[in-house]
């Protein structure tokens, strides 16, 4: 008897749920077609884009070019883990966040804030967002890289302009033209360490030291260069630059 009524108590929740159903799980479709998700969707939409969100950070915003740069200026000075790679991370975050400023308050403008006053569905503020990331990206992208993925992906002849080009092809260009800017900073960057480094291993080898290693001395040169001519602010003044900040 006492397990007849256990299996009771069991099966009346079951019974109850099947009756309700779960409306907050729904799909809206409106008069013009379009189609409006519950709030639990949403949020399931939006748990799920958020791994994909460190790809998008690298491929959607500057944190590219500044990571690559802040990587090779390291190796530069010949530094292995100063500044560790949490630093430098931090410092490419909030970076990005500054050169991102404008296009972010654009998003929050024509996007986010009519989707919060619901006057946008969520596939049209999705839509009105990617506008002003597709501007900064085709601003930073060039029309070589831009080309060659269009001729990659066989659709040569069937992008009438720009502002249709699918990101699936723009971001590819886009990162692939970020790594070309940043190596090309970086190339300029590790000069002036070059000619240290030969200057101190030509002293050393005239001084008939060559079993001394040329890092060891140079590298002390080297970090007060750096720190003299204010390396950091023309760094960072550098690659906002870049982006035409």
């Amino acid at each position: 008897m006492i397990r007849f009524l256990f299996f009771l108590v069991l099966l009346s929740p079951v019974s109850g749920w099947a009756e309700v159903g779960l409306p907050a799980v729904k799909v809206i479709t409106n008069a013009d077609g379009s189609q409006d998700y519950s709030v639990s969707l949403q949020i399931l939409f939006i748990m799920t884009a958020l791994t994909l969100l460190p790809a998008a950070l690298m491929m959607m915003t500057a944190f590219t070019r500044i990571i690559v740069v802040l990587a090779i200026l390291r190796q530069a000075i010949g530094l292995q883990q100063t500044p560790s790679n949490q630093i430098m991370i931090g410092m490419a975050l909030f970076l990005t966040l500054f050169i991102m400023t404008p296009t972010l308050d654009k998003v929050n403008e024509v996007a986010l804030q009519p989707y919060l006053k619901e006057e946008m569905t969520s596939v049209q503020a999705v839509e009105a967002a990617s506008v002003p990331i597709k501007d900064f990206m085709l601003a930073q992208t060039r029309e070589d890289d831009i080309a060659l993925f269009v001729k990659l992906a066989g659709k040569e002849g069937t992008i009438e302009s720009m502002e249709t080009l699918p990101f699936t092809i723009l971001m590819p260009a886009y990162v692939t033209s970020e790594l070309k800017t940043a190596f090309q900073i970086g190339f300029m960057i590790f000069i002036p360490f070059l000619i240290v480094d030969m200057v101190v291993a030509s002293v050393l080898m005239a001084m008939g030291m060559m079993m001394l290693s040329p890092v060891i001395i140079s590298l002390p040169f080297k970090i007060m260069l750096f720190v003299m001519v204010d390396g950091w602010a023309m760094i960072m003044s550098t690659l906002a630059a870049s982006f035409g900040i």
